[in-house]
């Protein structure tokens, strides 16, 4: 069993380009953004306590393709995307002149319609300009990559690019500020309480490099990544989750409760396991089980990152495993299909260590591996998983750009 092919640029644009055409004969677009998916290496659940995350970006992502339109005849915004996993309807009209608000429905238009929103109250631009675009992604939807911040951040790129000629140099977005902007879209509009961390992989992140993030601060550090025999397994279970059920949510809860019980901000601020021992008995279990893996994943972010940026990937797989029995024991986010993934490639000689990413209750598992085993060890998932999981084979890649129009294809 050999690992999912991964659309290229090139044929996500194509694809892109012919639907545009069928659907707008007589036009052609001008503008394209892109931006990637991400994978957590180590470091979940803990961007919201303003913890380490330690992400890399991946080459699989959103593009949006399209045009401004003529402002003197309409005020239309026209979105569409290509999705077939977000139901329908497919396409959704925004009337500029109007107050832009969150959508009862379709849901998936909130990604982006929340981040016009937002860009435009942000930026203020002299003149708001009409456009349609057309939206394709690559991210496997629910699996845990980001899909939902890809959008967002291409989304942004885009509308960079179609107010690139009227915004001065103060209206105009930092990076830093395009991920706050991005990420309170998807609070505020798709309600997910999300952290910076997947919106801030997404702008910021370089090709051969990981992305330690101080969530504190926002401010970031690439750890290179240049050993060409080692690569990124990610494993989809393809069982499906969705944060806005819940889940997500109570967590953000139990662990800022944890922090108001030991008289904290955030769970970051508590300095040792001993200070969270001494007040054990005066929380519930749930939520000291919660901030006992807050506070050791944010310890394992930094050894894992000092690990990685010398080699150590013994050091670095010892901790990913870590990293996974404390999501599934502390954090109860872990699943029985993850839980599986994650023996049957440890069981691989050539893997140095695996563990889920994501969200949790499903989506995927990330694996650090020698490439000379990444077929073993997907053998030996297949064979032994008790449902269909699909493989992607990944190398650090570059965050958000624009990218040029090929209008030969």
């Amino acid at each position: 069993m050999k690992s999912e092919k991964i659309a290229t640029l090139e044929q996500l644009q194509a694809d892109l380009l012919h639907s545009y055409r069928e659907e707008f004969p007589h036009d052609e677009p001008t503008l394209c953004a892109f931006a990637p998916g991400r994978v957590n290496l180590i470091g979940e659940h803990v961007d919201y306590v303003d913890g380490f995350v330690f992400p890399m970006a991946i080459p699989v992502g959103t593009m949006i393709l399209g045009k401004a339109l003529d402002d003197s005849t309409t005020s239309t915004c026209y979105i569409r995307t290509l999705s077939k996993d977000v139901g329908e309807p497919k396409s959704v009209t925004i009337d500029l002149n109007n107050e832009i608000s969150p959508l009862k429905s379709p849901k998936w238009a909130n990604y982006v319609v929340g981040v016009l929103a937002l860009f435009l109250e942000r930026t203020k631009p002299s003149k708001k300009l009409p456009f349609r675009i057309l939206i394709a992604t690559s991210v496997p939807i629910g699996g845990g990559l980001s899909s939902s911040a890809s959008v967002e951040v291409a989304m942004c790129t885009f509308l960079e690019l179609l107010y690139q000629n009227s915004l001065s140099s103060a209206q105009q977005l930092s990076k830093v500020d395009k991920a706050l902007l991005c990420c309170k879209a998807e609070q505020t509009y798709a309600n997910v309480p999300c952290g910076i961390m997947d919106q801030y992989t997404a702008c910021m992140a370089e090709a051969d490099h990981a992305l330690l993030i101080d969530c504190r601060d926002n401010t970031s550090k690439p750890i290179p990544m240049k050993n060409k025999d080692v690569c990124v397994l990610v494993t989809n279970s393809n069982v499906k989750h969705e944060l806005v059920a819940g889940t997500y949510a109570e967590r953000v809860r139990h662990c800022q409760e944890a922090a108001n019980l030991l008289g904290y901000k955030k769970l970051r601020e508590v300095t040792s396991m001993k200070e969270l021992e001494n007040s054990r008995d005066e929380m519930p279990p749930v939520i000291y089980k919660r901030a006992r893996h807050a506070i050791t994943e944010i310890k394992r972010t930094e050894f894992g990152a000092r690990a990685l940026s010398n080699d150590n990937y013994k050091e670095f797989g010892r901790l990913m495993y870590e990293s996974h029995e404390s999501l599934r024991d502390d954090f109860e986010v872990s699943c029985e299909e993850l839980d599986q993934l994650v023996e049957l490639a440890r069981s691989v000689d050539g893997v140095y260590g695996s563990r889920m990413t994501g969200g949790g209750f499903g989506g995927c598992t990330v694996t650090l591996v020698a490439k000379s085993a990444v077929e073993t060890c997907i053998d030996a998932i297949q064979k032994g998983y008790k449902g269909t999981a699909s493989f992607y084979v990944f190398e650090p890649s570059d965050g958000a750009r624009s990218v040029a129009l090929n209008k030969q294809q």
